[in-house]
């Protein structure tokens, strides 16, 4: 029981500070939605088998102190050789708590796990809305953050150490 006392006041300070890194989701909301069915009736009765483009991208802003906006933007459209069949452009957000974290795992955090978090409603709000627009709901694949994340860091890292290549010596 001793050992137990002494690993709670080590997580705390003398002015009862919690010194221990945390992160985690505050709040979560639509941000914007847009659903445009442009052919509509027509595009119910298209025979051909449509192409869906999804596009996603993640923002992320300081709000105050410890409390950032993570943005996870998802653009889904259903095209086929007869038109575009549906649009539907969703912006979801969530408020992300994060104290006594180095900047590198904050980032992490804002980039690959909060998106991650946040994925599973934004997939739910874009079927439901695929759904009211008259369609079979679009079930997205789930999408692996955390690889993506490690995928562009290493792409930024190749760039950097290519342009310093491309450096002529005398600049270096």
């Amino acid at each position: 029981m001793a050992d137990e006392g002494n690993v709670i006041s080590n997580l705390n300070l003398g002015n009862g500070e919690d010194t221990a890194p945390s992160a985690g989701i505050i709040s979560q909301y639509v941000k914007d939605l847009s659903v445009e069915n442009p052919n509509a009736p027509q595009s119910f009765s298209w025979q051909e088998a449509p192409q869906v483009d999804v596009q996603f991208n993640i923002g992320a802003r300081a709000i105050e102190g410890e409390v950032h906006e993570v943005e996870l933007k998802i653009t889904c459209a259903s095209m086929s050789e007869s038109g575009t069949a549906f649009v539907v452009d969703l912006s979801y957000c969530g408020l992300v708590g994060m104290r006594n974290l180095e900047e590198s795992q904050s980032h992490a955090f804002l980039f690959a796990e909060a998106p991650r978090i946040l994925f599973p409603f934004a997939r739910r709000v874009i079927a439901d809305a695929v759904r009211d627009a008259g369609f079979a709901p679009l079930m997205l694949e789930p999408i692996d953050f955390n690889g993506l994340y490690i995928q562009q860091l290493q792409a930024q890292a190749q760039q950097q150490a290519d342009a310093v290549q491309g450096e002529p010596a005398g600049n270096a």
